[in-house]
């Protein structure tokens, strides 16, 4: 740290002199001076409990002396310090004393790193609310005065965000003088400067008196909006929004509306999208009428704009625009104003555009009724449904419920089901995804019987996707829709559908068989699950793939609270003893899981359970270190569940064999995540675990993970 406080004068001679009460402030100047970042960033975030040991009064007169004489660091340090500060007022005795605060925070508001100067204005803006009106103007307003003549332009752009915080409780002399300096930054020479007037503008503006706003705030603002950096005339457009609150609808016409209308029509295309992306909020402060005469023109400008970015921001408008238009002809503006210049966009080069307009043209419906929905706009939807971009398929389908309100199921059944059945095997996987979390929805309004005519099949053909997650959605929907449908309808429509893909050549196949069933046992009550899916669950225990038996396994965990006692004892104990000893390891876990929570359950109805079901069986199975086959190592004391430390201890041990050979070293090899985590990951792991078992060396089995220890150089 340069710049520390000199040996023997206040904080510098901690510790000097033996006072033990000096020895948390000698440390923080050790770990400040440290060349560790982190260790001096740590040491920040420690003030406050340095402080407090300190005490209040030793904290103002030594402690933040010393902070504003070393504040020479990185920026993360820097940044740390100035967000500590801002919550010391209770730390250096209140707010009597809060203007102890400021030097330090002064300092930061000058540093280069833009994010340090934000967070030190924001600690002094907090700040500035503990301070008395006589302290304010005694202690504050003279820092914000510094701030705002001074050299450098970062503490002039760190000045713009204080002014609005101290004008409403200074005297009048004081605002005057405010007032004056704010005007200045607004025409400063560093466009930096002008940018962070402009962007606290109206801020600033909404502090201030009404005559004072119309005689400077408002010329400042269209001088602001004419600035030859179009990087200072869009934040105009942003201080736009909170001038036009505050003024009458003649002073809007007058003082405001000639500059916004440039604005619309910028040579820079930032400047038009950000007066697109502004559009509701202006409309909601100008008013109808102000809107109905100048901002429908504007935003028919915006939707036709020669650039993609300010059409879809203005597409995205779309729908808040007609919904804040006046009741009274609003329908007739949107046909004749608004819906021309919606279906040009429909059919735009730009998928962005289709995009956004996608994601809000649904919500028009609501607005324009039945008729005009069925008119004009579903054939837009249609167009939209079949475009290339599939983000613009997603977004219509994501929104069908808002047409359905309108026009009802069976018009939409009609007119849009047949592209729906076709996006349902849609290349893309994320839009036949939405199709399917859409589904239950859509069945409930279509009706039983027609949806057996016509999109039973599909949610069935789902089962099959060759994507993971698309098999994993169709089976929560199986569930949705039994719900919706009732247990009559699976038990003839479902169920049978689903059991016959138990003897599906694929695997992959017969396990989405299990998770239906998983799914569907619930839904389908005991007397369905025991008699219909119980025989296939236990008929697929002797699956060859060992994916699919301990699938089975789970499967029979997972349906056990729904059947009855007998089922329990007669038929799924005898198969999951007969998994319980498989020659596959995940097999034999899972089968041994099962078979403690079916014991524990038996055991809260009073039946006999045996002692080699007890609960934490396999538990202890799962988690210890297996006996390694190497002469002379004795682990057997290490089987047992360890702790964390102990475990870390038992990984330098083995490190520490090194200096007596044979030395012992570890790697650790990762498990890839997969599409399909019950089948590839099982594999790998299994593959694994022979392997090294085979060679004689220890395997740790962890969440995620294995750790391996083998002989160096093996």
């Amino acid at each position: 740290m340069a710049g520390a406080a000199a040996p023997g004068t206040g904080l510098g001679a901690a510790g000097g002199d033996g006072d033990d009460s000096l020895y948390p402030i000698a440390v923080l100047i050790d770990e400040l001076r440290n060349e560790d970042v982190q260790l001096r960033l740590n040491s920040i975030k420690k003030l406050s409990t340095i402080a407090l040991a300190l005490g209040v009064e030793r904290t103002r007169t030594e402690l933040l002396p010393f902070l504003t004489d070393t504040i020479y660091d990185e920026d993360e340090v820097l940044l740390a310090l100035a967000e500590q500060l801002g919550n010391f007022t209770g730390l250096v005795g209140g707010p009597d004393f809060a203007h102890c605060l400021l030097p330090p925070l002064e300092s930061l508001a000058t540093v280069e790193e833009t994010v340090v100067r934000d967070r030190a204005v924001e600690s002094l803006r907090q700040i500035s609310q503990e301070h008395t009106p006589v302290a304010l103007e005694v202690h504050f307003v003279p820092l914000v005065k510094r701030l705002a003549s001074g050299d450098w332009f970062t503490s002039r752009t760190s000045a713009c965000g204080l002014f609005s915080v101290c004008y409403p409780r200074a005297s009048n002399a004081v605002k005057e003088e405010i007032r004056q300096h704010f005007r200045s930054l607004c025409s400063d020479d560093t466009p930096m400067v002008r940018r962070a007037a402009a962007s606290k503008l109206g801020e600033f503006a909404k502090v201030l008196e009404l005559d004072s706003v119309k005689s400077e705030i408002v010329p400042l603002f269209t001088n602001l909006a004419s600035d030859e950096q179009d990087s200072v005339r869009l934040l105009a457009v942003e201080a736009c929004v909170s001038i036009a609150q505050l003024l009458s609808q003649d002073d809007l016409e007058a003082l405001v509306m000639p500059t916004l209308r440039q604005a619309a029509e910028d040579k820079s295309w930032r400047v038009r999208y950000m007066v697109a992306d502004k559009f509701s909020e202006l409309q909601k402060a100008v008013g109808p009428k102000i809107t109905l005469n100048d901002l429908i023109p504007a935003f028919q400008n915006l939707l036709k704009d020669c650039e993609a970015e300010v059409r879809a921001a203005a597409a995205h408008k779309v729908k808040e625009l007609c919904e804040n238009l006046p009741i009274e002809g609003r329908e007739t503006i949107i046909m004749n104003q608004i819906l021309p210049y919606i279906k040009e966009l429909v059919s735009d080069m730009n998928q962005h555009v289709k995009s956004a307009l996608a994601s809000v043209i649904m919500g028009l419906s609501t607005i324009l009724g039945k008729e005009n929905t069925i008119e004009h706009l579903l054939p837009l939807f249609l167009a939209q449904l079949k475009d290339e971009c599939p983000e613009v398929r997603l977004n219509i389908i994501s929104n069908l419920d808002c047409v359905n309100e309108v026009i009802g199921i069976r018009q939409l059944s009609q007119s849009l089901l047949p592209a729906i059945v076709e996006l349902a095997k849609d290349a893309k996987w994320r839009v036949r995804l939405a199709i399917i979390e859409y589904m239950p929805l859509l069945a409930g309004q279509l009706g039983v019987e027609f949806f057996d005519e016509k999109l039973n099949s599909l949610c069935m053909a789902w089962l099959v996707d060759h994507v993971y997650a698309i098999r994993e959605a169709a089976t929560n929907n199986l569930m949705k829709l039994v719900q919706k449908f009732g247990t009559e309808w699976a038990q003839n429509t479902i169920v049978p559908k689903v059991l016959v893909m138990a003897d599906d050549p694929n695997y992959l196949h017969r396990m989405t068989t299990l998770f239906c069933i998983n799914a569907l046992s619930e839904a389908c009550g005991q007397e369905i699950t025991t008699k219909q899916m119980l025989p296939i669950v236990l008929k697929m225990a002797g699956d060859q793939v060992a994916n699919v038996r301990f699938n089975v396994a789970k499967s029979l965990q997972k349906i056990g609270p729904i059947l009855d006692t007998n089922a329990l004892q007669g038929e799924v104990r005898p198969v999951l003893q007969k998994l319980g000893q498989d020659e596959d390891m995940d097999v034999k876990y899972f089968a041994q899981e099962a078979i403690s929570v079916m014991a524990q359950r038996l055991r809260k109805l009073d039946l006999p359970v045996k002692d080699s079901e007890e609960l934490s069986a396999p538990r202890a199975d799962k988690n210890h270190f297996l006996s390694p086959t190497v002469p002379g190592d004795n682990t057997r004391k290490f089987l047992p569940l360890m702790s964390r430390h102990k475990e870390t201890e038992r990984l330098r041990w083995l490190l520490r064999r090194q200096q007596r050979g044979p030395g012992w070293g570890w790697s650790a090899a990762k498990v890839s995540r997969h599409r399909d985590p019950a089948t590839a990951r099982w594999h790998r792991c299994r593959q694994m675990t022979l392997y090294c078992l085979s060679r004689g060396w220890h395997v740790k089995k962890l969440p995620g993970a294995w750790i391996v220890f083998k002989p160096i150089g093996s």
